[in-house]
């Protein structure tokens, strides 16, 4: 079953109506990720911004590949090991291979799974491509991660809170700045969800010189190229979104660390910060 949750897209559902619509002359950064990444949904203006910063900070693309990797094996891990049936993925870009619904529904069928954006270009292929298997669940809302009340009240529909959920803010909270409070963000969500829940969070970091040589440096450049503010944080700023929570081994990691299937893997240049946490 695929639902859309969403209470204020356009006519006929179609979030391109919407007050916000396309904006092909501005780069998005779902859509430059998606070309990283090696998708087909951009544009000529995403591309050459894509490029711009490229050579700045030449390991983005493979570390945007780690990205999809990392998050391949939390929610397969999440979904198989520890029973997870419930996820809620925000901030969740356009879709490519092994999208959070197809990792965890190949491990659970049943498993039921939201995804809220707020770019239109995500919600309109979302909306196409985001389907979900036929014993499990799929939904998409159009909703900013900086207001995770109507987050949490549109996903109700779909998701019990009273049953563990694994909310996924996966390569998302570079995108929140300090002043809009991502650590309050972050509480919000977590205390909606039920004890056994899980938290995942990968991050750019401001911290890793080897891994992400340039970031800290380039992050206002990275931030008018996108159109949008980019914060790199520090492992230790990373690992305080979890205070409260268990967290998992290895704990606040390089994302390459997480459980890699392979050398090649385990020793990518993958400048990001990840770490799961679990709610006693």
């Amino acid at each position: 079953m695929t639902a859309s949750l969403s209470d204020d897209a356009g006519e006929n559902g179609d979030p391109t109506l919407s007050g916000r619509g396309f904006d092909p002359a501005t780069p998005r950064p779902a859509r430059m990720w998606n070309y990283w990444v090696g998708g087909k949904d951009h544009f000529a203006v995403d591309r050459a911004a894509a490029e711009t910063i490229t050579e700045v900070m030449p390991a983005l693309p493979p570390l945007a590949k780690s990205v999809r990797v990392f998050l391949r094996e939390i929610v397969h891990s999440l979904a198989a090991d520890y029973g997870i049936r419930q996820f809620l993925d925000i901030g969740t870009g356009l879709p490519t291979a092994d999208n959070t619904h197809e990792v965890a529904q190949r491990a659970v069928p049943e498993a039921r799974i939201v995804y809220a954006d707020y770019d239109p270009s995500v919600l309109a292929h979302a909306r196409a491509l985001l389907t979900s298997g036929p014993q499990g669940v799929t939904g998409y809302l159009d909703a900013d991660a900086r207001d995770p009340d109507t987050i949490l009240a549109q996903a109700s529909s779909l998701l019990d809170f009273e049953q563990p959920v694994a909310v996924m803010l996966v390569a998302l909270l570079h995108c929140i700045d300090d002043a809009d409070d991502p650590s309050g963000l972050v509480a919000t969500l977590m205390r909606a969800v039920a004890p056994g829940s899980f938290l995942v969070i990968s991050h750019p970091p401001s911290d890793m010189q080897q891994q992400a040589p340039g970031l800290a440096e380039h992050a206002d450049k990275l931030s008018a190229l996108m159109a949008q503010k980019v914060t790199p944080r520090s492992r230790e700023q990373v690992s305080a979104f979890f205070d409260g929570l268990e967290l998992v081994e290895p704990g606040v990691v390089p994302i390459q660390q997480w459980r890699p299937d392979n050398d090649a893997e385990a020793t990518a240049r993958a400048g990001m910060w990840g770490g799961v946490g679990r709610k006693p």
